[in-house]
């Protein structure tokens, strides 16, 4: 598939077909790995390409048994998402980047740098779960209470799916876009990466033990109007990190695309020296 004179490729990290962009923009003086949201894929950052490519060389991957990629299922936890992000910042070599990794990504990214900080020289989160207790609604916090997997396999991906991403990648304006996330869950994928999100209650007791140990820079982009993953969310953070800012956006879920003119704003600027 190609995005405007740009093609989306396939390689390998940690032995798995991971699928990526890899943008080299005229002056990269640092790199911005990017982790696709959930129900969606790297191309849900389409909208923040032109502003950030001037400024950094733009990675975007879909995350191990989301979008496109190829999976495993002992994957589908953030501790264990956290050290494939290290395999592959390391495999492909990108240094220290800046990651951006909304929603799903968010607990990997902040694992990341509580286990491995030197891997990464930012974070930019948001619009994930992170609140312990668990602090999450709607579609979401049902997926998570419910009692198994197996009533999401039988699920009509093309209608569940499809009906949450119509609104930032309309079927009838951008059908390639639209196409591109609900293939991305289908064959059962919806249900098997629906047991990431299932893993919140274990997994983020032990992450908000660690957030006080973060050094990194962290930026947290809070949407207002988050209708899943309430905004209680990115204050329970910037209240335990050491060394974050909190940047609110008047959007639902989807930031990155319902306020992509502010959403890149804030990155490119935390980006070109606002962590400081």
């Amino acid at each position: 598939m190609e995005i405007g004179d740009r093609r989306l490729e396939i390689r390998k990290a940690g032995d798995l077909a991971i699928r990526c962009l890899d943008i080299v923009g005229p002056q990269p003086s640092a790199t911005v790995l990017m982790t696709n949201p959930w129900p969606e894929s790297l191309l849900a950052f389409r909208r923040l390409w032109t502003t950030l490519t001037p400024l950094a060389r733009v990675v975007a991957i879909d995350l191990p048994g989301f979008g496109h990629s190829e999976g495993r299922p002992d994957l589908f936890r953030p501790t264990a998402m956290a050290e494939f992000l290290h395999t592959l910042i390391t495999e492909w070599e990108l240094g220290s980047p800046h990651l951006l990794a909304p929603d799903v990504g968010t607990s990997a990214a902040l694992f990341l740098a509580a286990r491995h900080p030197e891997s990464v020289a930012s974070l930019m989160v948001g619009s994930g779960a992170t609140a312990y207790p668990l602090d999450v609604s709607g579609a979401l916090a049902d997926i998570i209470a419910a009692p198994d997997i197996e009533g999401f396999r039988d699920m009509d991906v093309r209608v569940g799916v499809g009906s949450a991403v119509e609104p930032v990648a309309s079927r009838a304006t951008e059908p390639d876009v639209w196409e591109d996330y609900v293939t991305s869950y289908e064959g059962g994928r919806f249900a098997e990466s629906a047991q990431y999100v299932r893993s919140y209650p274990d997994e983020l007791g032990i992450l908000a033990d660690l957030l006080p140990r973060i050094t990194t820079p962290v930026l947290v982009l809070s949407a207002e109007q988050d209708d899943l993953v309430p905004p209680s969310n990115g204050r329970f953070l910037h209240e335990r990190l050491s060394h974050s800012r909190l940047v609110s956006l008047h959007s639902g879920h989807f930031p990155w695309e319902q306020s992509a003119p502010e959403y890149a704003a804030a990155i490119a600027d935390w980006i070109t020296g606002g962590q400081e």
